[in-house]
């Protein structure tokens, strides 16, 4: 796992696209063959943990590095219920632990499934850990002298809670912004999803830190306000497709190639098969509603 510092205060532990997937489970499926960060943000003796990664022993990296920096308060924030964000929880289980109340309803009501392995199969999470904390629409947390606003979000998934630093215009976006392209788990609304890039987009983040993007372009700072843009014009393809105004089968890079030349994306090969997935997805979304 490589530590990454987009900024001083700021580390970004990072694992993942080397490569096509070396399982079907879903550590690799969606997560390491992607790449993935988790996030922390430190401020004197305390630090806001953003996810905990995809294992414990990843979990337990995290923890160990921000310890050997004198940290000794950490605090948890889910950014949403996915697996590959809360499978590390179990080794924070003595800090407070929030999340918006969506993503603590999805986890109660999937807890016995994600702990048996048979929610998206396995590796199981077992014990899983809830958060004890949680907030609807917008709240802020301090950390050492550092406040932090947190916003709940309805895009990729309906719980997503994301970092807002409004002095210095950074954004830690969770799953709701992706680099190469959004990975689709609620076919049903991406309008919703569009819409909500919108209020996102209002921000106007200077840096964009996604929980899965580039290793480099995170490390440099992160992404500029055009990941929403390019997001969002993914997004719209997507249901052009759905309604049949769109081909299925154009190949990715085709359908991205001015967000691609504008560097608003950076071409990853794996996402050609994460399209194609999303593609069926919203097609079967259709056909189930006509």
């Amino acid at each position: 796992m490589q530590i990454l510092r987009p900024f001083d205060d700021i580390h970004a532990f990072y694992d993942g696209r080397d490569g096509e997937a070396k399982s079907d489970t879903w550590v690799d499926d969606g997560a390491l063959s992607l790449g993935i960060a988790s996030y922390a943000i430190v401020n004197g003796t305390a630090a806001l943990v953003y996810d905990t990664h995809v294992s414990l022993d990843h979990a337990r990296f995290i923890r160990e590095h921000l310890e050997s920096l004198g940290v000794r308060e950490i605090t948890v924030l889910l950014s949403h219920h996915h697996l590959d964000h809360v499978a590390g929880t179990q080794i924070f289980a003595d800090c407070p632990i929030w999340s918006t109340r969506k993503t603590l309803a999805h986890l109660e009501r999937l807890k016995s499934k994600i702990e048996s392995g048979t929610h998206h199969g396995p590796p199981a999470i077992d014990p899983l850990i809830l958060p004890d904390h949680t907030f609807e629409g917008a709240m802020q947390l301090q950390i050492g002298a550092l406040t932090l606003d947190i916003l709940e979000f309805d895009i990729h998934s309906d719980d997503e809670a994301l970092i807002w630093i409004a002095d210095r215009k950074i954004l830690l976006a969770g799953d709701a912004l992706e680099d190469t392209v959004t990975y689709v788990a609620e076919p049903g609304n991406l309008l919703v999803h569009l819409r909500e890039i919108d209020r996102l987009r209002g921000l106007v983040p200077l840096h964009i830190l996604p929980n899965h993007g580039d290793p480099s372009r995170i490390a440099a700072g992160g992404y500029a306000v055009g990941l929403c843009d390019a997001t969002k014009a993914y997004i719209s393809i997507l249901l052009d497709i759905a309604a049949g105004t769109a081909a299925p089968d154009t190949p990715l890079a085709d359908l991205i190639s001015a967000s691609l030349q504008s560097g608003e994306l950076i071409w990853f090969e794996e996402y050609e098969r994460v399209h194609r997935q999303n593609v069926a997805k919203v097609l079967a979304d259709r056909t189930s509603t006509d």
